[in-house]
């Protein structure tokens, strides 16, 4: 219904706002979207935790130096709970995420300067519950039962010389770290039975990004922490294993692309069984610790699952029955969702529409009531002003097609000249092995709101399209990526909605790549902007971190 609604009322304005509007040239549009709009008060949201039913979170502060501060939702309002000058952020894997867990009201966390963890007790007390100055620690979960954390410890022994581990960390810092498992170059994605007697997390080696192939395994834990009966349960080489989760009764979820989607599966005491398969995206890229693309509610007839997908790049909040075999998903505006945590009879999570930034919600499950926790940005700019984007599947080398989102020039003070199209900016997003979503983004509608058509391209080898449309970039970096683009544009040409001779593409990081790419071998482009762009593969696979090392 919300969608629906705000397609009428911006279908009801429309020809108001045209009625009004001065004609000038495109590309010359005044607009209130602004450089300096864009950059201030703006804040990162990260991950989320709870403790019991008490919502905890941290946030990147630009105006704080970067500084990474968790808080918690107390009478209605977010509460700094970390202390200053303790930055609550991991640099295992270099892209972090996972920083923190709270037990208790206690909030255990690494800090960024040193990357040791530390305990912060209710009352404000920091102690150091690690003492090696190159080990580093991610995604910490506490154990009720025993009072540790199960944590992934990464040691630098030198540049090329790292480890990763599976580790146990005294909650009290009194005995030294122990290690539970290793020999693989991966570790991720720890959860705990209810129960505290078993444990699952995913292990993958090189040359395997973890949405190539991943293995899940499960341990039962001994009263000294230590693991027995150690037996992997799914994954492999070519197998991509996301967010293994112990459901309420102890039984074990995980997400899998075997066949083509990542799709939820259930262990049985017998096999594996998938719970709803869809050609949907239920798992993410895990560039992050800490991700969560479902949870389970608890109801009187058993539990249910919370969860999202991904079809064409765009994302549905939805309830998965198991025991009746139903998926129903949530009339919310949202287009693009992130974290999923249940607590209580409250669901929360990150999200985005195309006309909101990106924000905190509490959802009450009861009386569906939606309530706003924390926005990215404080945003003040009519929404007459944004470009709403429309999904464009359009046909690419190889007698295939591709997918971006197309955006058309928008401002209710301007229109062009019926003379004259528009001229299109494209974007390769970085990566490669992400995907640009639907949802506002303000460096988009910066040359929207100016007169500019713009193209955010999920060229092949983007996520959200299921594997094979994944591993379509695979030895063709540089190849794929730069013909979805230049045919991206091309089909708009085509459509007559933008000017052929006014083409420009820009990209950052591995977009920076294609960027270059499509101005060098390529003739459709009049210009282009790489920012922080690849620009040698031989230099990129020499300096870059072990996490990356073997991605080319």
């Amino acid at each position: 219904m919300y969608k629906h609604i705000l397609l009428f009322l911006m279908t009801l304005t429309c020809g108001a706002l045209m009625a009004n509007a001065k004609v000038e040239p495109y590309g010359s549009w005044k607009s209130p979207i602004t450089s300096s709009l864009i950059v201030e008060s703006s804040l990162k949201l990260g991950n989320i935790v709870l403790d019991g039913e008490t919502l905890y979170w941290n946030e990147i502060r630009p105006a704080e130096k970067g500084r990474s501060v968790v808080l918690k939702w107390q009478n209605g309002k977010g509460v700094d709970v970390s202390s200053d000058p303790y930055n609550v952020r991991t640099r295992v894997h270099e892209y972090g995420g996972g920083s923190f867990t709270v037990h208790d009201g206690t909030l255990y966390f690494t800090n960024f300067s040193d990357q040791h963890f530390y305990s912060q007790s209710p009352d404000g007390t920091v102690k150091q519950l690690t003492t090696a100055n190159n080990k580093r620690y991610a995604e910490p979960v506490f154990d009720l039962e025993d009072q540790v954390i199960y944590a992934i410890e990464e040691t630098h022994n030198s540049e090329h010389d790292v480890v990763n581990t599976l580790v146990v960390i005294d909650a009290k810092g009194e005995k030294e770290v122990k290690t539970l498992h290793s020999g693989y170059d991966f570790y991720s994605s720890i959860t705990l039975s209810p129960d505290g007697t078993k444990i699952a997390f995913l292990t993958w080696n090189h040359p395997n990004m973890p949405w190539d192939g991943t293995e899940l395994w499960e341990a039962q834990i001994l009263p000294d922490c230590s693991l027995t009966k150690v037996k992997k349960i799914a994954g492999g080489h070519s197998e991509s294993i996301f967010q293994p989760r112990f459901a309420p009764d102890g039984t074990l979820f995980f997400i899998s692309d075997r066949t083509g989607f990542w799709n939820l599966y259930e262990v049985g005491a017998k096999d594996i069984q998938p719970c709803y398969p869809l050609d949907a995206e239920f798992g993410y890229p895990q560039w992050v610790f800490g991700m969560s693309r479902y949870d389970f509610i608890t109801t009187n007839e058993g539990y249910k699952v919370v969860c999202t997908y991904t079809i064409k790049g765009s994302d549905y909040l939805a309830i998965l029955d198991l025991s009746k075999y139903t998926l129903k998903t949530f009339d919310l505006p949202f287009t693009s969702y992130g974290e999923i945590h249940v607590g209580g009879k409250t669901l929360y999570f990150s999200a985005a529409s195309p006309i909101e930034v990106s924000a905190f919600y509490a959802y009450d499950l009861e009386t569906n009531e939606l309530s706003v926790i924390r926005k990215s940005k404080e945003l003040k700019v009519d929404p007459d002003y944004f470009s709403k984007p429309e999904t464009l599947e359009f046909p690419t080398a190889n007698e295939q097609t591709a997918f971006g989102f197309y955006y058309p020039p928008t401002n209710k003070d301007f229109i062009g000249p019926q003379n004259e199209k528009p001229p299109l900016i494209v974007k390769s997003h970085g990566g490669p092995s992400a995907h640009s979503t639907a949802s506002l983004s303000l460096e988009i509608q910066f040359w929207t709101s100016r007169g500019f058509a713009f193209l955010d391209v999920n060229y092949g080898g983007s996520t959200g399209y299921g594997r094979a449309y994944r591993e379509r970039l695979k030895s063709n970096w540089g190849v794929v990526d730069v013909d979805d683009c230049t045919n991206g544009a091309l089909y708009l040409v085509k459509l007559g909605k933008v000017d052929p001779k006014r083409l420009a593409i820009r990209g950052g990081s591995a977009g920076g790549y294609t960027t270059l790419a499509a101005l060098t071998f390529r003739d459709v482009f009049k210009a282009g902007a790489s920012y922080y762009g690849v620009s040698d593969l031989i230099a990129m696979t020499d300096d870059t971190h072990k996490f990356e090392s073997r991605y080319l």
